[in-house]
């Protein structure tokens, strides 16, 4: 379907009219089937209309918002798991890493906590398998 913005030459009135397509358009305009609707003249064009584009950049915005809020909310479930599962050793991490890898220390549940990069790089030579997950500040929970 196509919606045309006309005018009768006659009256001068503007009104719009659907077609299936352009080429339908043409064929009712051909053999004088198109009047308008107040004076009824065959005297009809198709005036000057701006085409109905969708913003696409506005809907690239959204689908892009709409993506960030659903990889923080499953950041923000793992967070979750690992706070109730883990044990937070802040910046010990290191040290607390290396007694556990080294059974200096026993632990029965897995730890998470503050390190650098220079730290985790070193704790993968020395083969402790380390993890940096995204972690969102708690007010922003």
């Amino acid at each position: 379907m196509i919606k045309y913005n006309l005018i009768c030459k006659s009256c001068n009135n503007n009104f719009d009219s659907w077609f299936s397509s352009s080429d339908e358009y043409e064929k009712i305009v051909k053999i004088n089937l198109l009047n308008c609707n107040l004076c009824n003249s065959t005297d009809v064009e198709k005036s000057l209309m701006a085409p109905n584009l969708k913003n696409t950049k506005k809907m690239f915005s959204q689908q892009k918002i709409s993506k960030q809020k659903k990889i923080k909310k499953i950041i923000t479930n793992y967070q979750k798991f690992i706070k109730n599962n883990f044990n937070y050793v802040g910046d010990n991490f290191g040290y607390e890493a290396r007694s556990i890898h080294y059974n200096i220390k026993e632990s029965s549940k897995g730890i998470y906590g503050n390190a650098s990069k220079k730290e985790i790089q070193d704790l993968n030579d020395e083969g402790i398998k380390t993890e940096i997950i995204p972690w969102f500040p708690e007010n922003e929970n």
